[in-house]
Formats: structure tokens, sequence, C-alpha cells
């Protein structure tokens, strides 16, 4: 596999690190989960860190890698950065003056204020003898501005402040391997104390995570190091962010160091058909939940961000087959060397130390209603009770008993049709 097919592989993920949280559900400015924005990976200026908010200015990264002598490391630095959008009308009255709004009609459609985000990356290779001397800082720099577009009836401000920061990188030598130290601070000088959080996070890198990779050189694991490799694994101290091997599993040169906790060789999951920014929910859920939004919550989260209309866009437009292989949804697993899958039949076997409801279903009949998987791997089944009153209302409302695959037995001659 090419480095260019591994960096791909590893961009997917990396997006899905940059935009997690973005927005959220119901997709709307209004909403309230939406008002309090960007949780993770958040770089504040030193000034609002020092306010005791609980926000940091740094991150640091150390991870092991076996190298040679011409060894070099390749740093990549993803984050965004706040983009203020304010929108306003002309004054009848005096024409030329503008007056700020909370909402601009164009037409069909609708413009609200809202920050937005412009995504932004710096790359530096530096030979890992040199990082073994000394360490290497390099600054980074994002230019700030404003645009104003015109519009029917009014104007669409766009303003985005200047941000610093620096790549601090540096590699200590252990017995047969190297620690590689990354820190990625916000080196902002302005004052922010008195700010609010909104105010600060346009002074913040936002969602800012790493990615290295190694020419002349492997990773190791830090969650399964090899055994010789442990005791130095444990050494490593790593603040507000995880690094792990990424890329295809087998390869090694590739870590992404994220501030959302992943494991080895991370993925996007190939039943997903586009983003909806939170990960701690499966598509097949948020795909039926936005198609429920009514025509005006609809056409608020379209004014919201062009990435939410995107999302009621294509949920609008996806077909019903697509909505059956969706993430978070297994079709098919094996049991006992049977195919068990939605409307097969199962006998219940719950364990003894589990929920005290479950013992009223052991030994009864149940049918599949549908086949899970969560974070970890691990299957479940959505199952009704055969003979249960309640079983039509369950059906009706999505209510379901879950096992796991250890908690059923195939049906005596159940075959999958």
């Amino acid at each position: 596999m090419t480095a260019d097919t591994t960096l791909d592989h590893v961009r997917a993920v990396a997006d899905a690190v940059l935009y997690e949280g973005y927005v959220l559900y119901p997709y709307r400015a209004s909403a309230a989960k939406n008002r309090a924005r960007w949780q993770f990976g958040v770089l504040v200026p030193p000034s609002y860190a020092a306010t005791g908010t609980g926000e940091h200015a740094a991150s640091r990264t150390e991870c092991l890698a076996e190298v040679g002598p011409d060894a070099e490391l390749t740093v990549r630095l993803r984050f965004l950065q706040a983009q203020r959008r304010t929108v306003e009308v002309e004054q009848a009255d005096e024409p030329g003056r503008y007056r700020e709004v909370d909402a601009l009609v164009v037409g069909e459609d609708e413009l609200l204020p809202w920050d937005e985000a412009v995504e932004c990356e710096q790359q530096v290779t530096l030979p890992v003898r040199r990082l073994l001397a000394s360490e290497q800082y390099v600054p980074v720099i994002v230019r700030g501005g404003a645009v104003t577009t015109t519009v029917e009836g009014g104007r669409v401000l766009r303003q985005k402040q200047p941000l610093t920061a620096e790549l601090r990188c540096r590699a200590e030598r252990l017995p047969g391997l190297v620690r590689l130290h990354v820190t990625v601070a916000n080196t902002a000088t302005i004052d922010c104390t008195d700010h609010s959080r909104d105010e600060a996070l346009r002074h913040s890198l936002i969602a800012a995570h790493t990615v290295l990779s190694l020419s002349g050189g492997r990773f190791l694991s830090l969650l399964e190091p090899p055994a010789w490799a442990r005791e130095a694994g444990k050494g490593c101290v790593n603040e507000h962010t995880w690094p792990v091997l990424a890329g295809p599993p087998g390869s090694d040169d590739t870590m992404l160091s994220s501030p959302i906790i992943l494991y080895d060789h991370p993925k996007v999951d190939p039943g997903s058909h586009g983003d909806f920014f939170d990960a701690c929910e499966i598509d097949e859920m948020l795909t039926l939940r936005t198609l429920t939004l009514t025509d005006e919550e609809k056409r608020e989260a379209r004014a919201t961000d062009e990435r939410a209309r995107r999302i009621v866009d294509r949920v609008e437009n996806l077909p019903s087959q697509p909505r059956e292989s969706m993430q978070g949804r297994v079709r098919i697993v094996r049991l006992g060397g049977q195919e068990i899958g939605t409307g097969s039949k199962v006998v219940l076997r719950p364990r003894t130390n589990g929920d005290a409801q479950d013992m009223f279903v052991a030994g009864r009949v149940a049918t599949v209603r549908s086949v899970l998987e969560d974070v970890d791997g691990t299957c479940f089944l959505a199952v009704t009770v055969d003979g249960d009153p309640a079983e039509e209302w369950q059906l009706a409302q999505g209510r379901f008993r879950y096992f796991t695959t250890t908690e059923v037995e195939p049906y005596p001659g159940e075959v999958r049709p």
C-alpha cells in the first residue's frame, strides 16, 4: 500500500475528528446543544486558560518508534478556525447604512448569525537525528480577515481573527527505540481575561490534532505495545490527546493523535452515507430523527450552516434501501453454525448476574428485530418475545429487549429465510 493511500485512509478518520460535535441534531442554531459548541481539541489563548475555566492552551503527544539513521518525522497539524457570520439589512430611511439582525431572508432562503469553521493545516518534516540533538520550534501563523457579501435586501459579514501557535518537537533515545514528543501550543498574546468562551473561541485552535508520519522507521502501539517496550510505553505522557496507530491494519508508519479517544487503526464505517458530526449516535437513528423534523425546523437547519443543509438534503434524498445498511447495524451473525438476522427465532438464555427482569423471559422464544454493534464491536440482538401481549406496541414504538450473542441460542430447526 502506498503512502498516499495510507494518508487518504487516515484523512477520512481525521476529518471525522475535525468536525466531531460541529453542529448537532436537530442542526439548528437555536437548539440548546448548539449554543455551547466545540468541546474537543480546543486550545485557547494562554490568558483565557489562566482564568480557571478548565480550558487549556496546549496539548502534548508522546509516542514510541523504531527508527533508522535517516528517519524523518512529518507532523501535520490540523484544526478549525472560527469565522463569525453576521447578517445585516439595509435601513430603508438611510440607504447605504446597515443594522445587524437575527435573520435575513434572501428569496426562498434564510441566513442566520453563526460561527462557521475554516479548515487549517500546516505540515513540517524534520530529521529524527535533529530532534534527538535539540528541540525544534515551528511557528504557526493563520491570517485573520473580513469579507462582506452583498445580497438582496442586506449583506453578510464574515470575520475571523488571526491565530498564532507553535509546534515543539523533540526526541529522546531509549534502549532500542526513541520517544517522540510533539507539543501544540496556542501562543496568542491577546488578553482574553474578560472574554466569554464564545469570544475566546475566535482566538483558539479548535479540534486540533496531529497526524505523525515516519519515513525510515515505524511506530509502536501504545495500546498494545510489544512486551519489551511496555515499560517505555508507560513512560509516555499524553495531555489532552491520545495517539493511536492509523491507516489500514498492519501499517505502522502513521500515528493519529486525537482529542477523542480512539483505538488503533480506526476507520470510518463503510455503511455510513455521510457526516452527522455526532459519533455518540448511529447513522440510522440520526437519519430517522432528521426525517421527523418539521419543514420550519429543516428551514432553520439549512439557514444555520452549509454542512447542516447538506445533512438535511442528503437525508431527504436518501432512498429507503440504503437506510437498511447504515452504521450501527450488522445484518447477520453466526450462532452455533447458523446465520441469525432480522426475522430469525432464538431462545433467550440471559446471564444470571444480568438484569433481574431478564429472568422472567429465560427459555422463551423471541424474534430478532435487528442486529446491532456498539463502538467496542460487541453485537446485540434487539428482540421481541413471542406471545408477549405488548409485542405489537413494542414494534410500533421501536422498544425492544437487548441481549448479547452469548445470551441466546438458535431456535431448534431455525433456518434463515
